[in-house]
């Protein structure tokens, strides 16, 4: 330890334990505290593991203690908020007002959404002088909305979650319902992380997500003891009583209230939920799911784990290699004419059933589509591209979950986003009433109601998500609209490639303002979760990852294809190919 020199104000969002487990406890006021003092103990104290804020609550005066709701809104700022004591100023005599300000980068809102938000944040404190056992105390009366902090804070306090519901819009209906959609929210890490959880999957999906999902939960479900904290016994088991807007369900929809309950809290220990016991409002039971037979009432993306991985060879033909890392890498073609080369491909995309691909033309002209099942002939194209530029023509296509196909069309003349249902049949044309630019490339979530959209604007790409609705059109043909794109990877200035990895996870190939091109993970909702970068690569050109985890993510880079085991360094496959995918 130093025993001379100066000493040196740290900001609280630069300490050394905000990316470790140590935890923060706040102090109250010391007696006769300066208005200073108050502002920044306050502040200090939304950095704390305190569950209902009651220390930062004591920075307050009662009047404003009452009125203040931590829970609103947590506004995230790159440095922490800025309280230099020059910018204070006297409204009247007894009373005090303090600027907040910083660099917005984050808002996460009242039903836990992260949502990224560039701005200039400039917030004031006021306080003035209230009684207490020593006399008139400092205390803040205009608090700022909700919590305020640095991100890296932020980022030691809060952890990501991803809540699970069902595709579809509510009212929708049981039958066909077993597709999960991730919605990812932020909670407090270490304030019962389990029973914020339920609480929050309780309360329904984000507003963004809403309108095409649905919960089994009946509307108004709630713990029947809001205040008592839920635990799992020696055995990984978990007991959740309800209230009684749950007492009549019948065991199907308990089941798959159950099965929500088991994948939201899959990873929220190190060990996993084994089973959940759903009982009614009197303590009697309504159902019990394991574990191993939530797959039997609710899909999991995760659980579907591909044979093959897949790319274009240097003979343009489709061909696939064990997904397995540890196999001996032999690249095949494919079964069917894609894997002939009789029609060069560019691109391809393979249905998440590995049965049927579709291939874009060397060219980047036409679509086709094949069977992997069979030698049958490739047929027409489905679709052509009328741009005059091969970089301008078809980008490659991607399967949803339910057997559809997604291209864009670059043409700058006509730029459009397409969709062939089964992968067959006239293309339908999506709305995207918002995107401002367009389309480069587009893939699919499993669940196929969001939408990973790479966006050129200018000369520079940027990654968007937007939410695919559905309605009636004309005839038998959907209406289909991609609706509230939000950005996924703003701190990067351009975007070159990306990939779903996950239920709410992308893995991203893009360059910071002034950086080289690195690779990372991204969450679907725009954050950014400490220590994922990944090791480097040269001249990355596509990349692919599975909705399985475990598997290797495959890339076409300078050394061509190569592919990433975890807990490895990259490793070449082969070194002429292009174009390599997942089934997906």
């Amino acid at each position: 330890m130093p025993d001379s020199g100066n000493l040196k104000s740290v900001d609280t969002s630069q300490r050394p334990d905000s990316q470790s487990q140590v935890r923060v406890y706040a102090m109250p006021p010391r007696e006769g505290a300066r208005p200073v003092e108050i502002v920044q103990g306050f502040l200090e104290a939304l950095t704390s593991d305190d569950p209902k804020f009651a220390m930062a609550r004591k920075y307050l005066s009662k009047k404003a203690s009452r009125a203040w709701h931590p829970e609103q809104s947590t506004t995230v700022l790159a440095d922490g908020p800025n309280t230099d004591a020059g910018n204070a100023g006297n409204d009247a005599e007894g009373s005090r007002r303090y600027a907040l300000t910083g660099r917005q980068v984050a808002r996460v809102d009242e039903q836990h959404a992260y949502r990224p938000e560039d701005a200039t944040y400039s917030q004031s404190v006021h306080l003035s002088q209230e009684g207490g056992p020593g006399g008139n105390e400092w205390r803040i009366d205009k608090p700022p909305t909700g919590v305020v902090l640095g991100e890296s804070d932020f980022q030691r306090i809060y952890r990501p979650v991803n809540k699970y519901y069902f595709a579809g819009p509510a009212g929708a209906g049981v039958s066909g319902r077993t597709g999960l959609v991730a919605d990812p929210v932020y909670i407090r890490q270490r304030i019962d992380p389990l029973t914020e959880t339920v609480r929050t999957l309780l309360e329904g999906p984000t507003n963004w997500l809403g309108l095409v999902v649905n919960s089994s939960f009946p509307s108004g479900t709630a713990l029947k003891d809001p205040d008592k904290s839920l635990t799992l016994d020696d055995q990984n088991r978990l007991t959740v009583q309800l209230n009684s807007r749950s007492d009549d369900a019948g065991q199907t929809k308990c089941k798959e209230m159950a099965a929500q309950l088991l994948f939201t809290l899959q990873d929220l220990t190190p060990s996993g939920v084994e089973q959940v016991t759903l009982q009614r409002s009197n303590g009697s039971m309504l159902c019990v799911l394991s574990q191993d037979r939530a797959e039997t009432v609710a899909a999991h993306r995760s659980a579907d784990r591909p044979d093959y991985q897949y790319f274009i060879d240097e003979k343009h033909r489709l061909v696939r290699m064990s997904a397995n890392a540890g196999s001996a890498v032999d690249p095949e073609p494919v079964t069917g004419a894609l894997g002939t080369g009789d029609q060069p491909l560019r691109s391809a995309a393979v249905s998440r059933d590995e049965q049927r691909a579709a291939g874009v033309s060397l060219d980047g002209k036409s679509l086709y589509t094949g069977s992997l099942l069979s030698d049958d002939p490739l047929g027409k194209a489905h679709l052509r591209s009328k741009a005059t530029s091969e970089e301008n023509r078809l980008s490659t296509p991607s399967w949803d979950g339910r057997g559809n196909l997604w291209v864009a069309d670059r043409d700058p003349k006509r730029p459009r986003l397409l969709w062939l249902e089964q992968g067959k049949g006239d293309p339908v044309e999506i709305e995207i009433p918002a995107l401002d630019g367009r389309v480069q490339e587009v893939r699919v979530s499993g669940d196929g109601v969001r939408i990973a959209l790479l966006v050129k604007k200018g000369d520079k790409k940027s990654l968007w998500i937007g939410r695919a609705e559905r309605s009636a059109g004309k005839g038998e043909r959907p209406a289909i609209s991609v609706l509230d794109p939000t950005p996924v990877a703003p701190q990067m200035e351009e975007v070159t490639a990306m990939s779903w990895a996950g239920g709410s996870r992308l893995v991203v190939v893009g360059r910071e303002t002034g950086g080289v091109q690195q690779i990372r993970y991204v969450q679907s909702d725009g954050s950014v979760l400490p220590g994922t970068a990944l090791p480097g690569l040269t001249g990355v050109e596509k990349i692919a990852a599975s909705d399985d985890e475990r598997q290797p993510l495959v890339a076409h880079s300078d050394d061509g294809i190569v592919r990433l085991p975890t807990g490895s360094q990259w490793q070449t496959v082969v070194k002429e190919g292009m174009a390599p995918v997942y089934p997906g």
